[in-house]
């Protein structure tokens, strides 16, 4: 990272990179496009190997896509289709962005940063379809709304919080991260409570009887 010393330190690298990967689970295209308008607009330097997020052609595809994610992420369902759909594109994503933050250092830091942020994107893009399924269960629409907004500003303040302020960024991080887990032990037990309550109900079984 030394070539970057004069511009970005260790911990800022460190961060932005973690904070794609993460990011990448949830809003992958607003991700790729405020790092890209930063980098831009001349906000935040950003690591050789995430130039080409600056690319008006980049911003462009980004920008747009920003756009139908915010709507499809607002409507019960549509948002889940999305999410399934997204699977295989979020978290190869995040291991790509998390590898350009860090590859510059020589290609095995690219491998662990690849790694880490695969892993980070898996991790965020579970807990939110998780979530999002539990939430869908409900018939009102306002709650998949708040959530998704919810989600919308977490992401900023989060890709906000990596590049001002690396170390908090981090606290925020580990603690995210262990909601996450926690949050998707709970909603699974919630959610397979529903399934066998739907089971029942088109199979016409009784209900259980409690003690």
């Amino acid at each position: 990272m030394d070539a970057l010393s004069h511009l970005i330190d260790a911990p800022q690298v460190l961060a932005l990179a973690a904070a794609l990967g993460w990011a990448s689970g949830i809003r992958l295209y607003a991700a790729v496009f405020l790092a890209g308008m930063a980098g831009f607009l001349g906000w935040f330097p950003l690591p050789p190997g995430l130039h080409v997020l600056q690319h008006p052609g980049v911003l462009a595809a980004s920008g747009f896509m920003l756009v139908v994610e915010f709507f499809a992420d607002k409507i019960p369902l549509v948002d889940s289709i999305w999410d399934t759909v997204h699977t295989v594109i979020r978290i190869p994503a995040g291991a790509a962005l998390a590898a350009g933050a860090l590859g510059a250092d020589g290609q095995a830091m690219g491998w662990i940063a690849a790694l880490l942020g695969g892993t980070l994107a898996a991790t965020s893009h579970t807990a939110k379809m998780t979530t999002r399924a539990a939430v869908n269960t409900s018939p009102e629409p306002f709650s998949n709304m708040l959530v998704s907004l919810a989600e919308d500003g977490f992401v900023v303040f989060m890709l906000w919080l990596s590049a001002t302020h690396p170390v908090l960024f981090a606290v925020a991080l580990v603690l995210t991260l262990v909601a996450a887990v926690l949050l998707m032990v709970v909603l699974v037990k919630f959610l397979r409570m529903v399934a066998r309550g739907l089971a029942r109900f088109f199979t016409g079984a009784p209900a259980p009887q409690g003690n």
